[in-house]
């Protein structure tokens, strides 16, 4: 019976997958912001011929100028093609080019004839594919079968986000519901994956939903509140284009952002406290609802301050550079900290840091309910199996 219905989850799961590709696939070839004109290719570098550099002066290994470089276009419709471009160097746009070394290019065409070639970057897919095998092998070798199911959870979290969230919004459809209905669908899968269809995997769920959504619902609050649009977040003029063309809403991208940054933090959270209460009870099946809530309140506490402290980490990291910068320029404290992109970022911290302390409570309620009714089922069916 239970290989049954674990033939039939992973069916539905396989299938849902399935439907959102196929279904995400019509919308991309209806929708297409790409200039035509513009192609991105691999390319090899020959020979470089010539070059005029000098080393900078503030940027150690950087070298500004320019170099005349001849490549070769090994992808796409002009591969094989050969030409002699000029690769400039400044602080800002600079890629070093060896012979040999392979390259991302930008080729300008009008229509079948190429109009110029720039390089545009360093080809880095290999490093990023062997990064991703060395991640799979590493998962498989350590969490064998549970790793392999880790994978397939963290795929179809992946097809979730790229398939589902991005083009649900592009059609202008609310973020943040969209956001929910992804962060749900996702923390099912993964739980059932780790601890298959049970009260564990229902408890540790319920945690996990109510705990962004708290952090999805306070971000937004105090967004509106600070007058945070998110007009101001990174790539605000390229969003708004597109939302000119679209109906996409802009201003729930941030608090959507919020919801899918904070899950991970939150189901690590939810699983540990539902693995603790459930691990308890059965060693102690005489402890109370009251005593399995407290007991997990207890390993929670040691959590939160961890998981918290990780959360705001990651944020702040991409504040770093600003913080750099308010420094040497000796911002004013009332300028900083009205800044539209500090508030943001500060908001996201905390708020994604309220949802997972208050994860703790919530799941513990849950798991210590749902721990005694297993009790009481098991007890039932001992009794029905005596008679």
């Amino acid at each position: 019976m239970k290989n049954k219905i674990n033939i039939l989850s992973f069916t539905c799961i396989a299938l849902i997958a399935i439907a959102v590709i196929y279904y995400s696939g019509i919308f991309y070839r209806s929708f297409d912001f790409r200039r035509m004109d513009i192609d991105f290719e691999k390319a090899r570098i020959l020979e470089v011929y010539s070059e005029n550099l000098n080393a900078d002066r503030t940027i150690k290994d950087m070298y500004l100028g320019h170099q005349d470089v001849q490549i070769e276009i090994t992808t796409g419709d002009f591969k094989g093609e050969i030409h002699n471009i000029r690769n400039p160097m400044g602080r800002t746009y600079n890629v070093h080019t060896d012979e040999n070394m392979e390259v991302v290019v930008t080729i300008y065409r009008d229509g079948n004839n190429i109009e110029s070639v720039r390089i545009y970057s360093y080809e880095r897919s290999k490093i990023i594919y062997f990064l991703v095998g060395l991640f799979i092998l590493a998962i498989v070798a350590v969490g064998r079968m549970r790793g392999l199911k880790s994978i397939i959870s963290l795929v179809f979290t992946g097809i979730m986000i790229i398939f589902f969230l991005i083009p649900w919004i592009l059609r202008g459809y609310n973020p943040i519901l969209i956001a929910i209905i992804t962060a749900i669908l996702s923390t099912i899968v993964t739980f059932y994956m780790t601890s298959g269809w049970s009260k564990k995997t229902l408890a540790a769920s319920t945690g996990t939903v109510l705990g962004v959504t708290i952090a999805g619902s306070i971000s937004y609050l105090a967004g509106r509140m600070a007058q945070l649009s998110g007009m101001t977040m990174d790539k605000a003029d390229q969003l708004i284009y597109i939302a000119d063309e679209t109906g996409m809403q802009v201003r729930g991208l941030m608090f959507a952002a919020i919801l899918i940054a904070s899950l991970g933090a939150v189901m690590d959270v939810a699983m540990s406290i539902t693995s603790s209460v459930f691990e308890i009870n059965s060693v102690n099946k005489e402890l109370s609802k009251k005593g399995l809530f407290q007991s997990a309140m207890n390993v929670g506490r040691d959590i939160i301050g961890t998981m918290t402290n990780t959360l705001i980490l990651a944020f702040t990291g991409g504040l770093l550079n600003m913080l750099i910068i308010v420094m040497a320029y000796r911002m004013p404290y009332v300028q900083f900290i009205n800044l539209d992109l500090f508030s943001i970022e500060f908001i996201q911290a905390l708020a994604g840091s309220i949802g997972i302390v208050l994860t703790v409570p919530i799941t513990a309620i849950v798991a210590a309910l749902l721990a005694k009714e297993f009790n009481k089922a098991s007890m039932e069916n001992k009794k029905a199996k005596v008679k």
